[in-house]
């Protein structure tokens, strides 16, 4: 079959690589029918290569149609329509039974110390073979895998793999009062999904980016809308009583503009060779902060962040005493897809309340996948969300 595997820093082809096929009694294999490109896959394409060989097939944003399931899959039948969560979790554990599918204990990789396994996502998380592809294996897939009925185009429900419920927990994580305030930083994927789902709910809603698409976007939307500065945590607290807002979503992560200095490490240690390099970066690497600092900064004392651009570092300098001074909650981690699926569903109607059908500014063949990375690292022709059709 045909498959984005990655090659190399900022390295992406196109080709050929082994079908999928059942390995285990609880596996599925699906044809893929469309697939995302997410913004945690250009870490892969710019920072993680330590992590990754070069064929590994990426992508964790896939749905299509079941071509083939083990005896062990009782509720999936040949011709079901499903999405596939990007973690791989097995729902019976202890962890699953919390709502915490991405600690799944069937499928944690251990020898790593991380959680559950994820599609198409380094060695760190299982190097598992994945979605940017014609067909895909899924593992666990007596529980992983969503129905959802055919009809509708697949823009009205792919987003249930990522970045609805990554979206979704971000917003539940922050934890915004009844009449509150919250700042999304970052207004790519995620962070403009999350102000879509805050404003649903009613809150006020103001969106930090640099990108004059992405601003304009969010602001049709009914989003408050300030560009990034230096000045801008001071903005925020004027629009905010002074105090600043309850909630602050970061929704940048590890590669934040505004952090020449952590940029620097990490273009440093991207020279060394990878195996030296990878554990470099387990034990020492840094991330740039510029985000989660602004967050620290602008949010109220008392208020929460929520982490939800995806951070790699373990030797990260964190400003503890205002952290702790300021009475600032902190949660974060990647969503636990199967915990949200359920309430997010009933708004993937014909009345689509969060856009998910114009969501995508780009629809793709996935031979143009290589194009589609660089186009969306470099965030050239108003690219902040694309799909690609296998």
């Amino acid at each position: 079959m045909k498959a984005l595997t990655w090659q190399g820093k900022r390295k992406i082809e196109y080709g050929e690589v082994p079908d999928p096929r059942i390995e285990q009694p609880t596996d599925a294999v699906i044809k893929v029918t469309s697939t995302g490109i997410c913004g945690s896959d250009l870490h892969l394409y710019e920072v993680m290569g330590p992590f990754l060989d070069a064929g590994d097939v990426l992508g964790h944003e896939a749905m299509g149609i079941v071509e083939e399931v083990g005896p062990d899959v009782p509720d999936l039948q040949v011709g079901d329509r499903v999405v596939v969560p990007f973690q791989i979790a097995c729902g019976s554990c202890y962890m699953c039974g919390d709502g915490l599918q991405t600690q799944c204990e069937t499928t944690q990789v251990r020898e790593q110390g991380m959680g559950a396994a994820l599609f198409g996502y380094t060695k760190l998380y299982g190097q598992v073979p994945g979605g940017q592809a014609q067909y895909l294996r899924v593992p666990q897939a007596h529980y992983g895998p969503i129905k959802v009925p055919h009809g509708p185009s697949d823009d009205r429900f792919v987003y249930l793999s990522d970045v609805l419920p990554t979206a979704w927990q971000a917003v539940e994580y922050a934890a915004i009062p009844k009449g509150g305030t919250v700042v999304v930083l970052g207004l790519g994927p995620i962070g403009d999904m999350a102000c879509r789902i805050a404003l649903h709910r009613g809150h006020r809603v103001i969106g930090v980016d640099l990108v004059a698409e992405r601003l304009e976007r969010s602001r049709v939307r009914g989003v408050e809308t300030l560009e990034y500065g230096d000045d801008v945590a001071d903005v925020i607290r004027e629009l905010t009583d002074g105090r600043g807002p309850d909630a602050v979503i970061d929704a940048v992560g590890m590669e934040a503009h505004g952090s020449p200095g952590a940029k620097v490490a990490q273009q440093a240690a991207g020279l060394l060779p990878d195996k030296i390099q990878g554990a470099f970066m387990q034990k020492a690497g840094v991330d740039r902060l510029a985000a989660l600092l602004l967050a620290v900064d602008a949010v109220r004392r008392g208020g929460t962040i929520s982490l939800v651009g995806v951070y790699g570092g373990m030797a990260d300098p964190l400003p503890m005493l205002t952290i702790f001074d300021k009475q600032i909650q902190l949660r974060m981690g990647q969503a636990n897809v199967r915990r949200w699926s359920d309430q997010i569903v009933p708004l993937l109607t014909d009345e689509d309340p969060l856009g998910v059908d114009g969501f995508a500014t780009h629809h793709l063949p996935l031979s143009e996948g290589p194009a589609a990375y660089q186009m969306f690292q470099e965030k050239t022709d108003g690219a902040i969300k694309v799909l690609l059709k296998p």
